[in-house]
């Protein structure tokens, strides 16, 4: 296994926080349209990170080599469950506060090593349970507050469209992973922005509305920056491993609690702040036990090759 040069890491790291912190960015300008319906904001969302995408290309390789697909059938499965997922949190954001939205994402890595017990068939060791043990409280101690003025409420809607986005959002990871080595990252990124803006189309008919010059910049400007957010990220996965960049994802509960105090006047509650750390925790527990994992899984194949030779 090749050790990538401090420097190299320490760029990873910056590409990734700065890719989440545009991200939380994008997810303001989103909720700050709040009459746009979800499906028209992913539409937005979509078709103004293409010119974006197809820049970052055209420099990296080319658009012809850089779409390149070898299943179709899998880039539109995981088209479809990412964009019901962006479709989910979009919603979300008109119900809850912002950093309420950010936190109950984090759930996805939890869902993920649900999902890939299921799915994948991969071990369910006594580590990953507490881990999901504890995200699944830190969910609770967050939503309890908003659940207990009705179930029929605006904020428990909110909840389960945000809690949704999560669980769909870690199905497309599940799917991705199972794309790994047959796709390549810029592919499955193009790919899914095309399936995504197509999709948005459907939802026309329940309700879009001509949006005014303010929501029209706030759309276009969210489109934008989405895709500088998924080049970023992609940047940043090229230069540090996801076990060692994984962390610095939670950089966007912070940005999205100074955003969401700073532009919409939204205040942290305690349950949020405790039950986000909770969660924190348990993300945090799952990486570090991953790359464990991965550095033994290394180790042995080392062993194994020296008595070969």
């Amino acid at each position: 296994m090749t050790v990538a040069p401090q420097s190299t890491v320490m760029r990873g790291i910056l590409l990734m926080m700065s890719s989440v912190t545009v991200f939380t960015v994008m997810s303001a300008l989103i909720k700050a349209a709040d009459v746009v319906p979800a499906g028209e904001a992913m539409f937005f969302r979509s078709l103004l990170a293409l010119p974006i995408i197809i820049i970052w290309l055209m420099t990296h390789g080319g658009i012809a080599q850089g779409i390149r697909t070898v299943s179709v059938r899998s880039h539109v499965i995981r088209g479809v469950v990412g964009s019901c997922a962006m479709g989910l949190g979009f919603a979300g954001l008109k119900f809850l506060p912002l950093p309420e939205v950010t936190a109950i994402q984090f759930v996805t890595p939890i869902a993920v090593v649900v999902l890939a017990a299921i799915i994948l068939g991969e071990r369910f060791r006594l580590v990953r349970i507490s881990a999901v043990l504890l995200g699944f409280i830190g969910v609770i101690i967050i939503v309890a507050p908003r659940l207990s003025v009705g179930l029929g409420s605006r904020e428990a809607l909110g909840v389960g469209l945000v809690l949704g986005s999560a669980c769909l959002a870690a199905l497309a990871q599940i799917f991705v992973k199972g794309m790994a080595g047959r796709e390549s990252t810029t592919a499955i990124v193009f790919w899914f922005s095309i399936t995504s803006m197509v999709l948005s189309l459907v939802t026309a008919p329940f309700g879009w509305v001509l949006p005014n010059g303010q929501e029209l910049a706030l759309l276009c400007s969210a489109g934008l920056i989405g895709g500088v957010g998924q080049i970023l990220l992609t940047s940043s996965y090229r230069n540090a491993d996801a076990s060692v960049l994984a962390p610095f994802t939670y950089v966007s509960i912070l940005s999205s609690v100074l955003i969401g105090y700073v532009w919409f006047d939204e205040v942290p509650t305690v349950s949020m702040v405790v039950g986000a750390m909770f969660i924190v925790v348990a993300g945090v527990v799952i990486v570090l036990r991953e790359r464990a994992l991965g550095t033994d899984a290394t180790a042995r194949r080392k062993v194994k090759a020296k008595g070969l030779w």
